[in-house]
């Protein structure tokens, strides 16, 4: 077990990590590898504070599953019956929107991160924009992994369970687990705690630290933090169908194993096959994607955030669970050590999964190297802006996302939206390159009209001049 974590760490070159393996209420494996941050020596240990990112969701619905019990709600609850504020912009949508529809990522509603991610608006804000969004698929025709209703979930938790989200999973659910480690925010994490820190993967590639994402309202779709010994207890509440390590059972059967049951299936298409390549077929659940692998079923969920990847997953018919947590960001380490140990644990015949996903993972450096520098041979360097670059200077607005700025200074164009800067530079036309920051060799696209600036497309985003 030793020997697989540090061939899996050295192959993807992750600082450190921490892993849990249980098998019924029994914990197998609970230990810390390498180091907290890559410049010094700190050890990661098994109270290593990790950020969960997006496997936070499924401590919110299974905190659904305790108010199911409660009976302060169903799953098939229509929305506007406990957040009648909520609102998509179709309105035979909202008609028929329920509880369920709001964690199975099959409302029609797209992404939309940039409403919420690192912004300096709190999370009402952004589910008071939701209605002025156009949905990108039909209601309940498809799957479209959005992390917004999962915000509007915990609101409906909080109205039916009558206080906070977060107050409510740490009574409900970690107290009960003695998940002591677990926090809501990154300002939560005390001072002196074992804090894992982010790393990424430069343009060179070499490891260097990665800027904190600090969070400091409490998300139900992706801010609580903890640490690999919290997890231990968590996938025993989980394998144990709802029963705490103590013996205590937090939630029924039937509850608990609704939000694992497939609702939403999801398209195998080239880049999820390459990331399921012995899966016939996968459905995302409530805060759970199942799938088959290798004849088994596997119930699972990572967790991507600035800085680092995690992954927790259960084979229900083998009692088995696993926790892995890197602090790499966006490796693809935690998936292989999972199979690894899923492989080990089930008698399966073993595959190199560290060399097939770090294959994963240079191909898609590769793709995207290649994609600029496709882009770099199309354009025509000499092909000028129309207008002087003062010209390009203003406020650009979106009716959900609000405004970005432009600005011209020193000689030079920048652009701002929410907490993100776009230094910019001219590329081919009206086209901007953009220089440095989280969107560096993206394109920002200026609409010209009869000699003036009429629109931006800045970030996917389609901003209109004021």
């Amino acid at each position: 077990m030793d020997a697989a974590l540090e061939r899996a760490r050295k192959a993807f070159q992750v600082p450190g990590g921490a892993a849990a393996v249980v098998r019924g209420d029994q914990t197998l494996v609970l230990k810390g590898y390498g180091r907290r941050r890559a410049d010094a020596d700190d050890p990661v240990t098994v109270d290593t504070v990790f950020p969960l990112a997006s496997c936070t969701k499924q401590f919110t619905t299974a905190l659904l599953a305790v108010l199911v019990d409660d009976g302060a709600l169903a799953w098939d609850d229509p929305v506007k019956t406990h957040l009648p504020a909520f609102k998509l912009s179709d309105p035979n949508a909202n008609a028929l929107l329920t509880v369920r529809d709001l964690v199975s990522h099959r409302t029609g509603l797209g992404g939309h991160d940039l409403l919420w991610y690192r912004a300096p608006w709190n999370l009402d804000h952004t589910l008071k924009q939701v209605p002025l969004l156009p949905l990108d698929y039909p209601f309940r025709g498809g799957y479209r992994y959005s992390s917004i209703p999962f915000m509007a979930a915990g609101r409906i938790a909080e109205g039916c369970g009558k206080e906070k989200w977060e107050k409510l999973v740490l009574e409900r659910l970690c107290e009960p687990l003695e998940m002591k480690g677990v926090s809501f925010t990154t300002t939560q994490i005390p001072g002196t705690a074992d804090r894992a820190h982010g790393h990424r993967r430069n343009k060179a590639g070499k490891i260097e630290k990665m800027a904190e994402y600090e969070m400091t309202e409490p998300n139900p779709s992706g801010s609580m933090n903890a640490t690999a010994r919290d997890l231990a207890a968590w996938l025993q509440f989980q394998v144990g169908e709802g029963v705490a390590p103590s013996g205590k059972r937090l939630v029924s059967t039937k509850a608990l194993l609704e939000t694992r049951t497939p609702q939403t299936i999801m398209r195998l298409d080239e880049a999820g096959k390459a990331l399921f390549p012995e899966t016939v077929q996968v459905s995302y659940a409530m805060g759970w994607v199942v799938n088959d692998y290798r004849g088994l079923k596997v119930v699972g969920h990572g967790g991507l955030i600035d800085g680092f990847r995690i992954q927790l997953t259960l084979v229900p018919d083998k009692d088995l669970g696993f926790a892995v947590l890197t602090n790499l960001h966006d490796t693809r380490m935690p998936m292989a050590v999972t199979n690894t140990l899923i492989d080990l644990y089930c008698d399966l015949p073993p595959k190199d999964w560290n060399a097939y996903y770090r294959k994963v993972e240079d191909d898609a450096a590769e793709a995207r190297r290649n994609g600029l520098a496709t882009r770099d041979k199309a354009r025509d360097p000499d092909a000028k802006p129309a207008l002087p670059l003062a010209a390009y200077a203003g406020e650009y607005t979106h009716p959900a996302y609000g405004t970005a700025t432009v600005a011209f200074a020193g000689g030079k164009l920048g652009a701002r939206y929410s907490s993100f800067r776009y230094p910019l530079e001219p590329y081919d036309h009206d086209a901007f390159r953009i220089t440095d920051g989280f969107f560096a060799d993206e394109l920002a696209v200026f609409t010209v009209k009869d000699g003036a600036v009429t629109g931006l497309k800045l970030s996917g985003i389609e901003f209109q001049r004021k």
